[in-house]
């Protein structure tokens, strides 16, 4: 999905491995996408499920497969021409793919990542082609948000090296270099960090390999067994930015929360809690909702090699991490819901109590008052 950097690099002697280079860019941009409406809209297709690496009874299926729209090249100042598409997820996340073809050698593919792993920032650079798409769809679009949380991540994708090795002949001689790589460090990393990238590693026939770190990840297949493992990729990276806007919203909401509690204190401001309760209680449904949707947009079905790939790649970039944060403040919310609840009741109470004895006192007055005539 990029200008071929092999011209730039030296000799033809020193092609020693050819691929892409994948950059993915994705936005938290509205609570929901209707991808019908948005299809009317623009021109975007379905996007079709992903293919396995073996022949299943049903494999990897999506809920409702994101639609997907062709984007215009994006020209880097350094020269190279990235091809690009965008794809619209029903959950409200917009994912952009450049790619670059690459033809070199493992220096150059180490420079590369250095470069666009640490100096460039592509996300600030395509955010304003997705909202230049997105007014044509304002209607598809459900609470759309005013500030856009974004995930950035790198897939490198050797297709071939030279004499054809095997992915654990590949692992001993360029171990080093694919550390280096998925770090996208300029220097080769010590014995212990190399060991410590490279056992995030998966394969599932002896000329294939996966290697998955937080910020990038290095493939080692043929374009139709690598097609599989970039889309989980994409959507694990897409679950971390749904979570990460659900952690975002359940900590503004808890502090709006002990900021009311701080305030009323007493029996009337307790009386009127219920209202906020209910509030509360209102946006935890709907969190829950939207979260379980995220997590079950794609479905795993008699192929435990993709759920492994999978959950690999969702522990490297933190989805179990943020999922357990949104998961403990849901309960932290929870809890205060009936504390609140527990409060008014108290409140409630104490005003039935009062109206009680009122009641009586005034009976008592009559009472003696008849008495006294």
């Amino acid at each position: 999905m990029v200008k071929n950097v092999s011209a730039a690099l030296a000799p033809s002697e020193l092609t020693s491995i050819s691929g892409a280079v994948l950059v993915l860019i994705q936005f938290d941009v509205c609570e929901e996408l209707r991808l019908d409406l948005l299809q009317q809209a623009i021109n975007a297709r379905t996007v079709r499920q992903p293919r396995m690496k073996h022949s299943v009874p049903a494999y990897v299926r999506y809920q409702r497969p994101p639609v997907l729209e062709p984007l215009e090249p994006l020209l880097l100042e350094s020269g190279e021409r990235l091809e690009g598409e965008i794809k619209y997820y029903d959950y409200g996340v917009v994912s952009v793919i450049f790619q670059l073809a690459f033809a070199g050698d493992w220096e150059s593919l180490e420079q590369l990542a250095s470069r666009w792993v640490w100096d460039f920032d592509f996300a600030a650079r395509v955010e304003p082609i997705v909202r230049q798409k997105l007014e044509r769809a304002a209607a598809a679009m459900v609470n759309p948000y005013a500030r856009w949380l974004s995930e950035d991540y790198l897939i490198f994708h050797v297709r071939t090296e030279a004499g054809g090795p095997s992915a654990a002949e590949l692992m001993r001689r360029r171990g080093v270099e694919i550390a280096q790589v998925v770090r996208g460090d300029r220097l080769p990393l010590s014995e212990g960090e190399c060991a410590e990238v490279l056992q995030s590693r998966i394969s599932y026939y002896q000329s294939d390999v996966a290697v998955i770190g937080w910020n990038a990840a290095f493939l080692y297949d043929s374009d139709a067994g690598a097609e599989a493992a970039i889309q989980l990729l994409e959507y694990a990276n897409s679950q971390l930015l749904e979570f990460r806007h659900y952690d975002e919203l359940l900590s503004e909401i808890l502090d709006g929360v002990y900021h009311l509690l701080e305030r009323r204190k007493g029996a009337l401001p307790r009386w009127r809690m219920a209202r906020s309760a209910t509030r509360l209680h209102t946006v935890l449904l709907e969190i829950g909702e939207l979260t379980e949707r995220a997590d079950n947009a794609i479905k795993f079905l008699s192929d435990m090699f993709a759920a492994r790939l999978y959950r690999l790649a969702a522990a490297k970039v933190g989805v179990p991490d943020y999922k357990d944060l949104v998961a403990q403040k849901l309960k932290t919310a929870d809890d205060l819901y009936h504390y609140m609840i527990e409060q008014f009741n108290q409140a409630r109470g104490f005003f039935l109590e009062t109206i009680v004895v009122l009641i009586l006192l005034i009976e008592l007055f009559y009472l003696f008052r008849g008495r006294a005539f």
